[in-house]
């Protein structure tokens, strides 16, 4: 069988920043997304709301957040 042929693109494709030893941050902490959800529903005057949509809000935020500047 003849020998699989690699792309000039993928053999020199540049190697991504955690195989050069740099961790990637995951994602945000069950405790800052807490927090920052808990702030959602003060900001909205504590008023009876969606616990889940707040969450999600929150972890939104915060994984744009980490995306964006690379850390919480």
């Amino acid at each position: 069988m003849p020998a699989e042929t690699v792309s000039r693109t993928t053999r020199y494709r540049p190697r991504s920043k955690t195989a050069r030893g740099i961790v990637a941050p995951m994602g945000p902490t069950e405790e800052q997304v807490r927090q920052r959800a808990y702030e959602i529903y003060r900001a909205r005057g504590t008023a009876p709301g969606n616990p889940a949509w707040d969450w999600q809000q929150a972890e939104l935020e915060l994984c744009a957040r980490m995306a964006l500047l690379g850390k919480p």
